[in-house]
């Protein structure tokens, strides 16, 4: 039965069986919190490329797909890492040269897309937006839609209330669903069968699962059904949603995990300075993804002495006494 099958694999087994060259992919977390490094570090071992990608508002993940040449649209509200890099490097220099599409939303804007996905229906009303250029300024043309079924025939339509002016709204936007072929996730907990428990802030991780035909989830510990049953008002994602759990631990590193550890500013740092040259950046990509085989050999890469560094207080959920500058 569904309810009891393992969905325990690793990361390269995972990545393969479920992300494609093509496929609209969907990516979890929040600028440098729990970005879904170890598997977006993996897609890019694979060579995955003309990837179409959504975020709510992401910063590394993000940007080093992009550094490395496997996203070819992008639709997200914004791209940064914080101020490491208030606007994402590889991803401002792809834009500008033109290698990258880019549609963006406000941030209320994308949640709402991604719960529209969640619900099932093609979109849902808000007057966010109204007055604002991202009503009237589109990243994808009309033949990019018309040649792209995945992709909906406007990027928002505004309309007449439909009530007329009940709720005190003439106009309303309304902004399309997005149902993303495969969501990636990190997370702090999940169980054999698929069941996610987050701690702190879940972003818009929720609706993205929901939204989503494949969900793969890496996390920090993997646990047996039966210790998520017992407070399970506390979990997030059930299940049946997920079709691939990895245990990943330090999985969003270099962005932080809350209760685990914190992101790492120096590998921030030296990253922001990479990306500032394209010469620099392959070397980058070089020594920090292809290089190592696989997530175990990136954390021995960084060492163990960096990781007890940014290791989280367990009274704050972040590390205590980093230098974050």
């Amino acid at each position: 039965m569904e309810s009891t099958r393992h969905k325990v694999m690793d990361l390269e087994t995972a990545v393969s069986n479920f992300v494609h060259s093509g496929d609209h992919l969907s990516l979890g977390g929040f600028t440098i919190n729990r970005n879904p490094m170890a598997a977006v570090f993996e897609i890019i071992r694979q060579h995955k490329k003309d990837l179409h990608v959504y975020a709510h508002s992401n910063g590394q993940a993000v940007d080093t797909l992009v550094g490395a040449g496997c996203i070819g649209k992008l639709e997200i509200a914004y791209a940064g890492a914080g101020l490491f890099a208030p606007t994402c490097l590889r991803f401002k220099s792809a834009v500008e040269s033109g290698r990258l599409i880019v549609e963006d939303y406000s941030n209320y804007q994308m949640t709402l897309r991604f719960m529209a996905g969640a619900m099932g229906v093609p979109f849902l009303p808000t007057r966010s937006g109204l007055g604002s250029d991202i009503i009237r300024k589109w990243g994808f043309s009309a033949s990019d839609r018309a040649t792209d079924p995945k992709l909906p025939d406007k990027k928002i339509h505004v309309a007449d209330n439909p009530f007329g002016t009940w709720g005190d709204a003439e106009k309303l936007v309304f902004v399309p669903a997005i149902y993303p072929d495969v969501t990636l996730l990190h997370v702090q907990t999940a169980d054999t069968q698929g069941t996610v428990r987050i701690n702190g802030l879940p972003f818009t991780d929720i609706h993205q699962a929901n939204a989503s035909k494949r969900v793969i989830v890496t996390c920090e510990e993997i646990v047996a059904p039966e210790n998520l049953r017992r407070h399970p008002e506390h979990n997030h994602i059930p299940f049946f949603r997920v079709d691939a759990v990895v245990h990943a631990p330090h999985g969003a590193y270099p962005t932080a995990c809350y209760g685990h550890y914190d992101y790492d500013p120096d590998f921030l740092k030296s990253y922001a300075t990479a990306a500032l040259d394209d010469v620099d950046y392959e070397n980058h990509l070089a020594r920090y993804i292809y290089g190592p085989e696989n997530h175990a050999a990136f954390l021995a890469l960084i060492g163990q002495e960096r990781l007890d560094l940014i290791a989280a207080s367990a009274e704050t959920g972040y590390a205590a006494g980093l230098e974050r500058k």
